[in-house]
């Protein structure tokens, strides 16, 4: 498994189509990884685009996939501005007890009556993620404040201990059909602990969640030193 990170440019109508419909994005990533006429299998890449820009103002996404990306099959070269290597992700590594950064886009959602609904309270995104973490074989690290206000001062976006909520947004995209498809996505940010390895690997390996077709669900991870 390896991770890549490219940067787009702007000024390119195909990239900002792109940008503004992350369906579409996910094609787009698609054809740089698998050939035109071989489908993109389901789970093959996970990707995220990231909230900030580059020094240049470019936007940035990272790509995570065990195949290996020509760029030459994106129709349009002038789509990507720059590729950086992609960098080998040592899952095997990892272990119980093991704390990280992390950061997640992600769709809190509920089921009611047999359709999802996107969690919009804040305490509830929360209870998602942390609901997750058992499954998932992680918890969310403890706070290091014992005042709850202090975290509300950071910006940007609502933070908790240790864990930050933010760019809520709803996205949309148009598949080649005429459907759209649209779903709640929220960005969290902060510290976890791994608790189960085998679990935890898998799901940096699959990422969490729904709409991973729409650029959520990567679960990216930096570990902390001891």
């Amino acid at each position: 498994m390896r991770l890549y990170r490219i940067h787009l440019n702007p000024r390119c109508k195909e990239a900002r189509r792109d940008l503004a419909d992350p369906y579409q994005m996910h094609a787009t990533l698609c054809r740089a990884f698998f050939p035109e006429e071989t489908r993109c299998p389901p789970g093959s890449l996970l990707w995220r685009l990231e909230p900030e820009t580059d020094r240049e103002g470019r936007p940035r996404v990272l790509i995570q996939s065990s195949e290996m990306p020509d760029w030459s099959r994106i129709p349009v070269p002038e789509w990507l501005a720059q590729d950086e290597p992609g960098k080998t992700l040592a899952f095997d590594t990892f272990e119980a007890g093991q704390t990280f950064r992390f950061r997640l886009r992600a769709n809190p959602c509920r089921t009611v009556h047999g359709r999802r609904q996107g969690l919009i309270n804040r305490d509830a995104q929360m209870e998602w993620l942390q609901r997750k973490g058992e499954r998932h074989g992680y918890v969310l690290a403890e706070p290091k404040s014992a005042d709850y206000f202090d975290f509300l001062s950071q910006p940007p976006g609502y933070a908790y201990s240790d864990c930050r909520v933010a760019y809520e947004q709803m996205l949309r995209g148009h598949q080649h059909g005429g459907n759209t498809i649209q779903i709640f996505s929220v960005l969290f940010e902060g510290h976890l602990t791994a608790t189960d390895s085998t679990r935890f690997r898998s799901t940096l390996e699959n990422g969490i969640g729904h709409g991973k077709v729409m650029g959520l669900g990567l679960l990216s991870v930096v570990p902390i030193a001891k």
